[in-house]
């Protein structure tokens, strides 16, 4: 019973990158190869991962059977069995907190802001209710058609992190310094693509859509046991509903 509460409540997590691979949670190994390379398996049937190979300080990541942060589907029926995935299972995400240049706004500050303090894991409860609800609401406002029309539906995290990051007045520290971040790359994209001979709306670029998932963010790191102990009961309760 208290591992049903547990993945009920559970909105979204965020792990440090290095956290997670230190100490892969339930259903995640990570094998170090001797490249130095760190390869990271888990069985593709219990979750969705979004994640690019990734190069940190330590050397290069790579999630086994992550396709990266775009996901392809070519017929209604690999779109739904996607769609079902999404609000059933975890789904990760790596985004990175980046150095923020208030000095600069706008399109400057875009491709100024670009230098990465520190990348992390989002964890995604696909099947919280209301996570669920705004999965399930947001691909119903933007795909109008999937069997007559192509489509790239870009569903995003960022208010969600900003919000926590906001109201714990979280910061990163680097030596002697504290840095308030700016989120990037808090989203992946679900790419659909028709046999439509007309698919108009492709065309000229009209069938770009995007929509937020908001929930409560929960920092869970290694260093603090209580935290480790819910991450730890949320991922065996997740990966194994049925014991």
């Amino acid at each position: 019973m208290m591992q049903a509460k547990s993945k009920l409540r559970f909105f979204l997590g965020l792990i440090d990158l290095e956290d997670f691979l230190k100490e892969p949670p339930f259903g995640f190994t990570v094998e170090k190869r001797a490249s130095g390379c760190r390869f990271v398996k888990y069985d593709p049937e219990t979750c969705c991962v979004f994640i690019e190979d990734v190069q940190t300080a330590t050397g290069k990541v790579i999630f086994q059977h992550s396709a990266g942060r775009a996901v392809k589907v070519r017929t209604l029926r690999d779109y739904t069995h996607l769609r079902k995935r999404l609000t059933s299972k975890l789904i990760f995400l790596l985004v990175s907190a980046c150095e923020n240049n208030a000095a600069l706004s706008g399109k400057k500050a875009e491709k100024k802001s670009k230098a990465v303090l520190k990348q992390f894991i989002v964890v995604i409860n696909g099947s919280n209710s209301i996570i669920k609800w705004e999965m399930e609401r947001g691909l119903d406002q933007t795909i109008s058609s999937v069997a007559g029309e192509s489509y790239t539906v870009k569903i995003d995290v960022k208010d969600a992190l900003q919000r926590w990051m906001d109201q714990e007045k979280f910061a990163i520290t680097l030596g002697h310094q504290r840095f308030k971040p700016v989120w990037r790359d808090t989203w992946f994209v679900l790419k659909y693509h028709s046999d439509a001979l007309f698919d108009f709306p492709f065309w000229f670029g009209f069938s770009k859509r995007k929509f937020t998932i908001d929930g409560k963010v929960s920092h869970l790191t290694i260093k603090d046991k209580q935290e480790r102990f819910a991450v730890e009961e949320l991922f065996d309760a997740c990966f194994c509903p049925a014991r």
